[in-house]
């Protein structure tokens, strides 16, 4: 397997980059690569992937503090997963066993390491990703979404034993799922304690398994789960369900459902933060004379006043026509970019018409380009 990349460098942000910064990052590449824009392109797909990833990480405090610390490892739920604060990758002492399990030898009481694995255990998390239209996204949608987790079997009720049969205490570890090991260390002959081999640190043994789980207790099925999508969101946020996530072991809680939002490109809307910018082409005749031009919204239509002397690039803004806030009331708004559109394939009629135009216009018409001359003049003064 590849070895992941620095997530910061996935995103090109340095690693002191600000939370803005690496949002800006991400909607910059998600829409590069977004695979509605590169059909059929794997690797545009695989980089999509990549960098819906490290943003996951790094638009989250709490799992950009731990991947700051202790990189990969930090955010990887498998990492270390055997050997708590004891594993071989702390200090050398992979090969003494848990910490815990010394410092109890020693002083008769446990250093908090391996949890027994026959105590509750809570179940794993889910993640899923969910693609909006812009306009769900904006408005807020009602989505059913269908994933697979983990389940307690309905053959067994979670027992993992055949019907008509039942778990019994492993007569190795007397029920507790662990034996006592003596090792010898630097610190003299120690006693370590070791999850059970023969019922798995369970405390149980299972001599019919039940026929549907194989005497897991629990089986992967598809899940179906209505989600309340509120107005706002944005690409790259996650909507957490409590509980919708795999069930847990011994009693322990669900996991979460955790549902990253994706947003399809709108045809004429950017989106920026709750603002929304777009660029609506004129005529020349519109710009000079002054108009009045029908502006699309999220809402319908709507017109906007174009005054006259009107430039390009000019930027007109409309109120609350935005995104709703998603923590607050109200909307962003919408901001119109003119683009005065230059005629194409003029007849000769037309181009006399222009030219005559021309003759009748000087620098009172055209403050710009006289200011620019009068600059022109002064540089060539000096030159």
């Amino acid at each position: 397997m590849a070895e992941k990349r620095d997530y910061y460098e996935v995103l090109g942000v340095s690693r002191n980059a600000s939370e803005d910064e690496i949002k800006k990052a991400y909607r910059k590449l998600a829409k590069q690569y977004h695979p509605d824009l590169n059909p059929g392109d794997k690797a545009a797909e695989a980089k999509f992937k990549e960098i819906g990833e490290a943003y996951e990480v790094l638009s989250d405090p709490a799992k950009k503090s731990r991947y700051d610390q202790f990189g990969h490892a930090g955010v990887d739920p498998n990492f270390g997963a055997g050997g708590g604060a004891g594993g071989a990758g702390f200090g050398g002492f992979g090969d003494f066993g848990d910490l815990g399990d010394i410092f109890e030898s020693f002083f008769g009481f446990g250093g908090g390491g391996r949890q027994r694995q026959n105590g509750p255990q809570r179940g794993q998390d889910i993640q899923i990703s969910l693609m909006l239209s812009f306009e769900e996204a904006a408005k807020g949608v009602k989505k059913t979404v269908e994933y697979q987790r983990i389940e307690t079997c309905h053959e067994c009720g979670g027992s993992g034993a055949a019907k008509g049969s039942s778990p019994h205490t492993c007569p190795d570890c007397k029920g507790t799922g662990q034996v006592r090991v003596t090792q010898q260390t630097l610190f003299g002959v120690v006693q370590t304690a070791r999850p059970c081999s023969r019922c798995q640190g369970k405390g149980q043994v299972i001599d019919q398994p039940c026929s549907v789980c194989g005497g897991m207790g629990r089986v992967r099925k598809n899940h179906r789960v209505e989600v309340s999508i509120p107005a706002g969101v944005d690409v790259g946020q996650v909507i957490t369900l409590r509980n919708e996530g795999s069930v847990g072991a011994n009693g322990g809680p669900a996991g979460s459902l955790n549902i990253v939002i994706d947003v399809r490109p709108h045809p004429i809307f950017e989106r920026d933060g709750a603002d929304l910018r777009c660029e609506i082409p004129i005529t020349f005749v519109q710009a000079a004379l002054g108009s009045e031009v029908t502006v699309p919204t999220l809402d319908g239509k709507v017109s906007l006043k174009i005054p006259e002397g009107t430039q390009q690039g000019d930027v007109f803004r409309i109120r609350e026509k935005g995104i709703p806030h998603l923590r607050g009331k109200g909307n962003g708004d919408l901001y119109v970019k003119i683009i005065v559109e230059i005629p194409k394939k003029l007849t000769d009629k037309q181009k006399e018409i222009l030219r005559q135009f021309d003759k009748e216009t000087d620098g009172k018409n055209y403050e710009k380009r006289r200011k620019f001359g009068e600059k022109f003049k002064d540089f060539l003064g000096g030159v």
